[in-house]
């Protein structure tokens, strides 16, 4: 019998350094550390760096996305993410602080978690409450994914033809769909 394995999209991202270095030497050793969880690496995107939000809040950022094949389940694989990312410092006492490694699960293949009524008021949910409040629960595929260039543009460098399940549009499409000048500040390393 052929174990099932599923393809899994991981955005990273890092602005501090870690036990691993500078941020871009924290997500190559993450990368890394990922095949010892149980998730082969299939694609890396290059690296790129982003002001960090709001501007002047801290270092730019390092972010990159992979794609990975995993036995795992979803719940795992978010599981075997927060376990690399303590072991490179990572502290989650701020939302959307400053941070030596992050490490988003995007998507799972085609999957919606937990369905599609709770992956909409997500994704729909006002700017002012995205920064107070967190889902309990692992929202598939990723509720702010389709907002981000940050996460978009190194999408795009692995997995352009990736279709968003429910709202239809590939990467690409979504990229293209940000602000010029949001995007013309994403620079590659």
């Amino acid at each position: 019998m052929t174990e099932t394995r599923l393809k899994a999209l991981v955005a990273l991202g890092a602005n501090l350094p870690s036990v691993a270095g500078a941020p871009a030497e924290t997500l190559v050793q993450a990368i890394d550390a990922l095949p010892a969880e149980g998730m082969v690496i299939r694609a890396v995107s290059r690296f790129f760096e982003t002001p960090c939000f709001p501007p002047g809040a801290g270092p730019d950022y390092v972010n990159a996305v992979i794609e990975v094949r995993t036995a795992l389940t979803p719940e795992q694989i978010l599981a075997a993410l927060h376990r690399v990312e303590m072991h490179f410092g990572r502290d989650r006492q701020v939302r959307w602080g400053m941070r030596t490694l992050d490490l988003d699960l995007l998507a799972v293949d085609g999957l919606v978690r937990p369905d599609r009524e709770t992956q909409a008021r997500w994704r729909d949910l006002p700017d002012a409450d995205q920064r107070r409040l967190a889902p309990d629960q692992l929202i598939l595929p990723h509720p702010r994914l389709q907002d981000r260039g940050f996460v978009l543009v190194p999408l795009v460098d692995i997995a352009p033809d990736w279709r968003h399940p429910l709202l239809g549009r590939t990467a690409a499409e979504l990229l293209a769909a940000l602000p010029a000048e949001e995007l013309g500040q994403i620079t590659p390393i």
